[in-house]
Order: structure tokens, then C-alpha cells, then sequence
């Protein structure tokens, strides 16, 4: 007796203390994961909530079917467990703040994922994910127990029936070598194959590109105008100075170069004729006269 007690309490031990989501409230323990389980699991949660599921594996009842006690998923906590109050009730890309309890830190990886609880397999990729979650080294981070993701935009229609669809807290510590899991059981409207035609609403990129496009249109319109008046006096006013000044100035500027060689020519004179002479006499005499 005294060692199956003192078995007990090294897998308790085992188990104390870590991390848990407290909001939105997860799936509880309860019956349903008791019948599945056993007992000393069933007892281990009841002692410690914060447990992980290495230390739940050595409590397993061997009397039981393990597929029914799958500790990854959800910690194989029970849906039919979980108080109706408790489901979630979400609208598609809706933003979800999540708080965690952190027991006792252990460096690690973490993740928030759409989980199918039909197959136990992740529903397109982590909502958010940590890749440094809950450091012995640095301390537990604030965001790592308050923080928030958004919802996929569409998800199957399967996630519209509550105990189908779970938003499932992953923590894994490779230094302590423990993972740690919760579960908020979640409805959603406008999923699977029929969003697709609210998708486009959905995808509300059209009606937010419309709404700028107008105004933007709308500042362009006026500045036609705007730009057009002013061209049109402008251009009128301007061009017939502008054109008619160069004209003129070249028209005239064309004869001034060519006017004096055209009109005035040279007399060439011989050089011993009586003119040439009389010329350079006149000269001379000229000189002599200064």
C-alpha cells in the first residue's frame, strides 16, 4: 500500500504545476475523459490541472482502449465534458484574446491552432506561434499568457457543429522534455463551401478599395479643371506672343546680315591709275599735316 502511495505522489510530482489556458475557458475534466482514462489520471488532473501530458502517460490505465484517451488532442479532455456555457461562439475573422497560466517556466515553442478534433490534424496554419515561450533564461514574457490572433477568414462547414472545430494551445518545452495542451470548443458562421460566396464580403478588400478609389477619383476630377483653365488661358495667351515675337525678330534679323553686301559694293581701283595716285597724295600730304 505505502508504495503504491508513494508511486502516487512521483507521479504527481511529475506532473505539478506548469501552464494552462484560463480564457476563453477550456474543456474541463469530467466523466467522459474519467471513463476513457481511468481513475489515476482522472485523480492526477483533478490534483494538478496544470499537468502535462508525459506525466498523465505514466498514470494510463492499460484496462483501456488508448485510442480513446488520445492525450495529444486536447489533453484528451472530453467535449461532452465541456458546460455548453463554455462554447465559443466566434464570426469569421474574428480577433480572440487568449490568456494562459504559466505554473512554472520552461523554454520553449508554442502555437494557437484551428484543430479538426475528427482527425486530431491543424486546419490550415497556427494562428500565432512562439518561437521563445515561457524562457528560464529571460522570464516568461508578457505576451507569452496575454495576447491575441485573428481567425481564418473561412474555415469547413464541419466547425459550424460545436465539438468539431477546437482552438488548441500547443506548449512544448524541449529543455524539460514536456508539452503541454488546452482547448476552447468554438462555433463559427459563414464556413466551408457556402462562404465562399460571402467570401467576397468577407474579402472585404472591395468594398475598402472602393470606398478610397472614389474620393481619390473624386480630388482628381476637380484638379481637371483646375489644370485645364489654366492651360487653356495660358497656352492662348502665351503662344501668340511667344510665336509672333521670334517671328518678327527673325524675319528681320534675316536681311540685317545680308543687306550690306548686297547693297554696298567695293570699287576696285587700279593701283597706278590717276585716281590711285591722287589718292595716295592725299594721303602723304594728310600725314605731313600732323
Amino acid at each position: 500500500m505505502a508504495s503504491k502511495i508513494m508511486s502516487l505522489l512521483s507521479i504527481v510530482a511529475a506532473v505539478s504545476a506548469h501552464g494552462i489556458v484560463t480564457s476563453p475557458p477550456p474543456r474541463p475534466v469530467g466523466d467522459a475523459f474519467r471513463a476513457a482514462c481511468g481513475n489515476t489520471m482522472f485523480n492526477m488532473i483533478n490534483s494538478d490541472p496544470l499537468g502535462n501530458i508525459q506525466g498523465m502517460e505514466q498514470g494510463r490505465d492499460a484496462s483501456l482502449a488508448s485510442a480513446d484517451c488520445d492525450l495529444n488532442l486536447c489533453k484528451a479532455f472530453k467535449f461532452e465534458d465541456n458546460p455548453a456555457a463554455n462554447i465559443q461562439s466566434y464570426s469569421p475573422g474574428e480577433t480572440v484574446n487568449m490568456l494562459v497560466r504559466i505554473g512554472a517556466p520552461h523554454t520553449g515553442i508554442a502555437n494557437v491552432s484551428v484543430v479538426d478534433t475528427t482527425t486530431n490534424t491543424i486546419i490550415g496554419t497556427p494562428l500565432i506561434e512562439f518561437t521563445n515561450y515561457a524562457s528560464t533564461r529571460t522570464g516568461v514574457a508578457a505576451n507569452n499568457t496575454d495576447f491575441s490572433f485573428d481567425l481564418p477568414a473561412t474555415l469547413p462547414a464541419q466547425c459550424a457543429t460545436a465539438g468539431n472545430c477546437v482552438l488548441q494551445w500547443f506548449w512544448d518545452s524541449d529543455e524539460a522534455g514536456q508539452t503541454y495542451l488546452s482547448c476552447i470548443d468554438f462555433t463559427t458562421t459563414g464556413t466551408g463551401s457556402a462562404p465562399p460566396a460571402p467570401a467576397p464580403p468577407a474579402a472585404s478588400s472591395a468594398p475598402v478599395v472602393e470606398e478610397p478609389a472614389a474620393p481619390t477619383t473624386t480630388a482628381a476630377a476637380p484638379a481637371l479643371p483646375t489644370t485645364t483653365a489654366p492651360a487653356a488661358g495660358a497656352t492662348t495667351s502665351a503662344a501668340a506672343p511667344v510665336v509672333e515675337e521670334p517671328a518678327a525678330p527673325t524675319t528681320t534679323a534675316a536681311p540685317v546680315p545680308t543687306s550690306p553686301p548686297t547693297t554696298c559694293k567695293r570699287r576696285r581701283v587700279r593701283r597706278n591709275s590717276a585716281a590711285a595716285k591722287k589718292y595716295r597724295a592725299a594721303k602723304r600730304a594728310a600725314a605731313l599735316r600732323r
